[in-house]
């Protein structure tokens, strides 16, 4: 038996590993998104297909206790901000996308919020300590940021970048009254 604290592997690399239409699609992924390598688009399928595995088995239990799993799965999600409406079924479950298990990380979410230029950027801003959630640093771009937690993304206190954000946004205020 293995030791209980030992990192285990949290992703699945594809079957079949040179399918063209699939290698075309996840280079357009990693570049949308901005993604190191492919094993972090790898993780967030893995992901998904963890909760679609969890919201399948739903499907053999006896009703009443189904309908209890399924709220607690739907809200579960609907927290962390993959499912638009709390009361979600499983058809929404297995509706879901890598695209928005993608689009909730902290990388995508600084990039939206316009704390940088680009999404790489957003990327080094983020593994350089600039960002905070809730006033914690937080260094990993893959970061899954749940619903109450996306306003509290911001600089870190202090942070260098944060002042040169601030001067430019000053600057663009004085263009636009002009």
């Amino acid at each position: 038996m293995g030791d209980p604290r030992k990192s285990r592997k949290k992703w699945e690399k594809p079957g079949h590993p040179w399918i063209k239409d699939r290698l075309i699609e996840e280079m357009e992924l990693v570049g949308k998104y901005g993604l190191r390598n492919k094993r972090e688009l790898w993780l967030a399928q893995t992901f998904l297909r963890n909760i679609r595995n969890r919201a399948k088995a739903l499907l053999s239990l006896p009703p009443d206790e189904r309908s209890a799993r399924e709220r607690a799965l739907a809200k579960k999600l609907y927290n962390l901000g993959l499912l638009q409406k709390e009361e979600g079924t499983v058809d929404d479950i297995l509706g879901l996308t890598v695209e928005d298990v993608l689009q909730r990380r902290l990388q995508t979410i600084v990039f939206r919020k316009g704390l940088a230029r680009t999404i790489h950027e957003a990327r080094q801003l983020i593994v350089h300590g600039h960002i905070s959630v809730g006033g914690r640093k937080v260094r990993s771009p893959g970061y899954l940021v749940d619903r109450e937690k996306e306003q509290l993304i911001g600089f870190t206190p202090g942070s260098p970048v944060a002042a040169r954000f601030k001067k430019e946004e000053s600057l663009e205020e004085v263009a636009s009254n002009e």
